[in-house]
This record gives structure tokens, sequence and C-alpha cells, in this order.
């Protein structure tokens, strides 16, 4: 059985394998997954000595053989020398893992395991690097069958049915389950323009850094259509490579330093000829692509047993595309400006109707550098849906249209041309074959026909609400007050300093430390980055020590964001609350507050933690009561991953000094439980002392309910509050992933200063 995710573990080896000294005394790693010690440990080495006896266990009652061949997520398997075994055992234990000497590498290329003393594996090496008896098996492929994909003869007719299809519609609802904004690096949001619904054809991230900021970008992509695959494997995957690289080139990248992997998923294949036919095809397709490209798969994965009674998957060969690109030429699909001229680049294609290599390579070139000069402003590599979808879609983030030249026809619109691109030119600027011109309008017009776009967005978008909706059944229309509050605060710290010094605890399930930790140095402030260790009575009691010490020594402490404890049942942020209530703890948070005049804040689960807390709205710890203010989960019953737009509603608190009232600033948000309630009186009070900060607006800087801009519906869409005198602040959109180069598909204001605020608040300034 599959082990069930461990996140809050994930991370804490994500910390320790990030770390440069621990990182630098293993030699070699294999993580743990299906196949358990066998593989993870049995793979390292050519001698080996595994004591499974010494093995930890998430289930007690494991004999020696289910512990050899378990699959043990979660888990990572190192090497390092005997010298400094000690070293790495501390290393480990300070990101509060559990690490645990089992094996030991031998000369002899023997494996052997041992069970409670006894050898139950004792295998030459030899013998298992001859990968058993030579097997051999009967193939033939099938003749390529033309794909059976009438073009329509009606251009209203054939882009709502374009909208419909499962494999263009909308995917939104599913994409924004997860956290796209993590690690303050995201170049490219998976959907961008003003509306944020034009989807992005590659993942854009900058290089992961833990100082300093990143100037190149992390790109990557996929290819994959399951109709053609069916109809011939080997065009499937022959396209499946061609378009994961062209949708790299689309975003700003090119051939260089690109890189392939394969993910390969076929029917059971017993010892049908036919059946083995069609991996062998496909393999044959991307082997042909990958000569006419120029590129290697380095790396993939496969299964050939899709196969369930008389239900079978279709020959699937997905590839996944990856290179680097400096941030400054990353490009996002959107349409820009209305007037732009829009135009059609394609490669030359062979009788078997696959574009040619070279000629591939001169177009992807020529994408690239009008990227990168500037004389190109968004480029949409053609997939399933032709040059129709790339219209469409290319239009919904800004709501712009199109007006089509007169010479287009439907078979061009709605034709496959894998490997050719849609390219919307700068002003002034020739090239590619003219397709047509951008409008301000949200209508797409062909000849005499005419087309809302905003009816294909919704077509697009209602297919897949039923499994993933992105509103409510009945949305909430109340109007919801205008905050303003323009009374800054006359609180100072006890002593002023150049370089305050910022606390940020590191809880089981935080994962937003580093992004914060950046954000405090780049203000100006020092970081600590404090690890929370749980796994004995002990560890916790020395954690309660050290923190309380380290508090002493701090003017600020911010408790960042993440999912505390995997996000506990009945809500997140409890082991944090329960640490903070801490004797030792609470003491040095009153001190912090009450004597040095310090200030704290808390983000996401921070905010969670500081709200269960009483620090927001009271100003100290406080035992909770049934009408105090409260986070729960979002009205839509799942985690929202997206940007927002905030408007200060009150200057009062000293983190926000840099904001002026009215401001609207852009914030991404990732979380499941922000939803701000409290009763209609407290709601008052808070706004009278100027303790709501900010608020959810829409475009046009209203403060609204509606689920687009309000994602959680929060009350009186809050987003953020303050204790009395503004020192203690809580929100819930992530300020701290902010930076250069960063959403670069979605226009805003994202610098709100919230830590400078802070630091020139020590300052005395």
């Amino acid at each position: 059985e599959v082990q069930k995710g461990n996140a809050p573990e994930e991370r804490k080896i994500q910390r320790l394998f990030r770390n440069g000294e621990a990182a630098r005394l293993i030699k070699k790693c294999n993580d743990f997954g299906a196949g358990g010690v066998s593989v993870a440990i049995g793979e390292l080495a050519d001698g080996l000595d595994i004591d499974l006896s010494l093995v930890p266990k998430k289930y007690e009652g494991l004999d020696g053989t289910e512990l050899a061949i378990s699959e043990s997520q979660e888990r990572m398997a190192v090497v390092v020398a005997a010298a400094d075994v000690k070293k790495f055992m501390e290393l480990a234990d300070a990101e509060n893992l559990e690490a645990t000497a089992v094996a030991t590498v031998k000369e002899e290329k023997r494996v052997t395991m041992k069970w409670r003393d006894k050898v139950i594996v004792d295998l030459s090496r030899d013998f298992l690097g001859s990968n058993g008896a030579p097997k051999t098996t009967a193939v033939a492929p099938a003749a390529p069958k033309k794909l059976d994909r009438p073009l329509p003869t009606d251009f209203e007719a054939g882009m709502k049915a374009l909208a419909d299809d499962l494999n263009i519609c909308s995917k939104q609802g599913m994409a924004e389950r997860f956290d796209c904004n993590i690690g303050a690096g995201t170049v490219l949001m998976p959907y961008g323009g003003k509306y944020q619904r034009t989807p992005i054809q590659a993942m854009a991230h900058k290089i992961s850094r833990e100082k300093g900021d990143a100037r190149t970008a992390s790109l990557m992509s996929w290819g994959f259509h399951p109709q053609l695959s069916e109809a011939s494997p080997f065009h499937g995957a022959y396209l499946a490579v061609v378009e994961s690289v062209a949708k790299l080139v689309a975003a700003g990248g090119t051939l260089t330093d690109t890189y392939l992997s394969f993910q390969e998923y076929f029917e059971k294949l017993g010892s049908d000829p036919a059946r083995w036919g069609k991996p062998f095809a496909a393999l044959l397709g991307a082997y042909k692509a990958q000569r006419a490209l120029g590129l290697a798969s380095i790396g993939g994965k496969d299964s050939m047993s899709g196969s369930f009674e008389d239900i079978h998957v279709p020959p699937t060969l997905i590839s996944f595309a990856v290179t680097v690109e400096p941030v400054k030429h990353v490009a996002s699909p959107e349409f820009k400006q209305a007037g732009h001229r829009v135009v059609l680049l394609a490669p030359e294609r062979d009788e078997h109707d696959l574009p040619k290599g070279e000629s591939m390579k001169a177009v992807f070139a020529e994408v690239a550098e009008l990227l990168h000069s500037g004389r190109a402003v968004s480029a949409w590599t053609l997939g399933f849906g032709g040059v129709a979808e790339a219209i469409m879609k290319m239009g919904f983030g800004n709501g712009l249209g199109f007006v089509f030249d007169s010479g287009v026809t439907l078979e061009r619109l709605f034709k496959l041309e894998h490997g050719a691109f849609v390219v919307e030119l700068a002003e002034g600027v020739v090239a590619g074959t003219p397709l047509g011109t951008v409008l301000a309008e949200p209508t797409l017009l062909f000849g005499d026909k005419k087309v809302s776009l905003d009816e294909l967005y919704k077509i697009s978008e209602d297919k897949l609400s039923p499994l993933f909706p992105r509103r409510l059944a009945t949305p909430d229309t109340s109007e919801v007050p205008v905050y303003a509050y323009d009374k800054r605060s006359t609180v100072a710290p006890a002593v002023t300093l150049k370089k305050p010094r910022f606390l940020i605890p590191v809880f089981p399930g935080t994962n937003c430390e580093y992004d914060t930790a950046k954000a405090v140095e780049k203000a100006g402030g020092e970081a600590q980055i404090f690890v929370i260790k749980n796994l004995t009575a002990a560890a916790i009691t020395e954690s309660v020590s050290a923190f309380a010490e380290a508090m002493s020594k701090s003017q600020a402490v911010i408790i960042p964001g993440g999912f505390s404890g995997g996000d506990e049942p009945d809500g997140s942020g409890k082991f944090i609350t329960a640490f903070f209530r801490n004797a030792r703890v609470k003491e040095e948070t009153a001190k912090l507050l009450d004597e040095r005049m310090g200030l704290m804040a808390g983000i996401c689960n921070g905010f969670q933690a500081l709200i269960k807390l009483g620090l927001v709205p009271f100003g100290r710890i406080v035992d909770m009561e049934e009408d105090f203010p409260t986070l729960t989960f979002n009205t839509i019953g799942r985690l929202q991953s997206r940007m927002v737009r905030t408007r200060v509603s009150s200057v009062m608190s000293p983190w926000m000094a840099e904001c002026e009232l009215g401001e609207v600033y852009d914030t991404p948000i990732a979380h499941g439980e922000g939803r701000f309630l409290a009763p209609m009186s407290v709601v008052e009070d808070l706004a009278k002392n100027g303790q709501i900060a900010l608020q959810y607006v829409d475009l046009e800087g209203k403060p609204t309910m509606e689920m687009q801009y309000n994602p959680n519906g929060s009350i009186h869409a809050i987003e953020c509050i303050t204790s009395p005198d503004g020192r203690v602040l809580g929100k819930m959109a992530h300020v701290e992933r902010t930076g250069e180069g960063l959403y670069k598909n979605i226009p805003g204001n994202y610098d709100m200063g919230l830590f400078r605020s802070a630091v020139k608040y020590f300052e005395g300034k």
C-alpha cells in the first residue's frame, strides 16, 4: 500500500539537504519508495551489510522480509564517511529529523541483510547485476492511423466546441488547489493577465537561493495528447517531444541546455506482439524527435500495467522538457495591447505530416530572438486546439479580443500544427504569416461572424466546475463597507538600533521561513531562523528554553506561513499556540511587547496562531472565548492559491508606515483556512480603533465578498488586522513572497514595504 504523504517530514529533509555543511558530507544518496530498503540502500554500493533490526518503523509488527521490501516514503538513505556519522547525526537532529545508522559499506561485492542477528539475505552483486535470464518477445507495430478529427464548418460553433473540449477547457479550479507561489520565486503564475485567465504553457521559477536574488529561472513544460497517441503512438510521441520543447521556446527558452524526461504508460503487454508494438512505436517516435532536435532524454519512468479487465490506457508517452534561462528573457502568453499585429511562425512538414528538424530549430531560434529582443511581446505554441485555441486563451487574461485577417481560413484556425507559434509582435515589427490584430473589446471577429470572449471563457470554465468549482453555488452579493483610518501610530521602541533582529520560528510544517528571512534581510534587518524540535519531550523542553533565550535578544518575532503539523484536525496552528502558551515563552512574549516595545507578525499559518493566542486583536496572550475573532475554512472548502488585491484601510500600525491610506497592493495567497470571522460588534470596534489594516478588493479597488477577489469569504473582506496599537500584525496574504522579476504575467503593485517599515521603526525613523 502506498504510504500517506507526510509534508512536514519532507520539508525537514529539504532543509537538511539545503544545508551546505550536511550536503557536503553525503557521498551518495537515494530516496525511499517502492522496493524499500532493498532498493534505496541496496543500490548505494556494491558491498553492503544491512541490519534490518535497526531500521526505524512507522508500524510495529513488521518482520525482516517486510522491512526489506516495504515502500516507505519521506525517508532518504545517505552514505557518509564513518568519521562523519556523529556530525551528520547532529545536523539532522538540528533539523528535528531522526537519523539512524543501519548499514555499512564493505569491499566484498555482496549484499547481506540481518534480522534479529540472523542473516536472511546474502547475495552476490555480480548475480544481482546480471539482470536475470535473457528474455525475448515478438513486436508487431501497427501502421499509423490518421487522427479522425473533422474541421468545423462554422466559426462560432467551432470556437464553442473548442472551449468545451476536455483537452482545451480551463483547469484553473484544479490548479488553484496547489501552492504555486511558495519559495518567493514564481516568475509566471499559472494563470496570467489582469483577470488571471490565460494559462501559461511552461512553469518558470527562479533558481532557489537562500541568500541573494537569483537572475536565472528554471523552465519546465510537457507535451502529450491521448487522441493523437491512440491513432499513432509514433506520431503521438514525436509530437509530444516537439510540443514540450516548443512550450519552453514560447516562454522565452532556447534549445541550449534543454533536456527531456519521459513518462511512459501502456496497457499490460503480456506476450501479445501487437501490444508490444505500441511502446516500440512510441519510443521510435520519441527517438526520431530527439535526433531531429539534437536533444537527449536523461530520465523517465515507465509502467506496462495500465489494464483493468477490458479497460486499457491509451498509449502514453509524456515528454517533459526542462531548461534554464535568464529571468529577463521569460515571456508570458497573454495578449498585451490592442492594436498589436499577430502572426504565425510554422516549420516545414515532411511526408508523414511531422515538422522537420532543421526547419523546427530555425523557427524556434526566430521566436526566441523575437521575444528576447522585445520585438515580440507574447507567444503561444500550437497544440490540440490549433490557432483557434491560441487566440482564445491569449485573449482571456486581459480581456482582449481579436479580428482575423480576411485571408485566414477555418482550416488554418483549427488544424493540428505542432511546432508552430502564434506570436504577438511589438508595434512596427514585421515577421511570419499575418493572422490578424488584437482588439480592445473582448470579441473574436472572423469575417461577418462574431463570438464573445466572455461567453467562451464561461463555457471553458463551466466544463469542469462540477468537479473543481471556483465559485459558490449561491454567491455572496452583500455590500462591504470601505474602512478608512488615517491616524499614524505614535508608539516607539524602548531602544533604537540600526539592525534589529527578527526571530523566525520554524515549526513542523512551516515552509516560508527562507522567504521571510530573505525579506527581512533585504529590508535591512537581521533574521534568525530557529527550528523548534519536538521528536521527544526532552527536545521540546530544550527548544522552549533556547527559543525563550533567543526571543530575549530579539526585537521582533515573525511567525511564518506553512502548514503547521500538516494542518492538524480542528484547526491549524495548534502546536504553535501550545508552544507560545508555555510559561517561559509567554513571559518572554510579554517582555518583548510590553517592556521593549517590540513587534510581532504572523503571516498565513502564523496569522492563525496569533489569532488563536489573542495577540491579535488584543496585543497579549489571552484565554480564548466564544465571541473572539477566528480564522476558519475557506467558504469553498479547499485551498486557494492565486493573486489577490488588498486595499490599505488603516495606516495606524508601524508595520504599515510605508503605505498610504487607499493604496492597493497585489499579494499572492495559498491557504485553506483564511476566512476571518467575528461578531459584528467586534468588527465595528476593530474598524473604529484602526485595527483593520487591509481589505480584499476587486479590480476597481472596492471591498467585495465576490470569491474571485475575496478568496476565503472573510467577513467585510478583512484580510489583515492588528493589535490596539498596531505593533502586532496578522495577515493572510504572503507579503514576504515578493522580489524582482516575479509574477511577470500579472500586472500590479507588489511592494508594501512591510519589512522596511518594521526596520525603520527600530531605527526611530
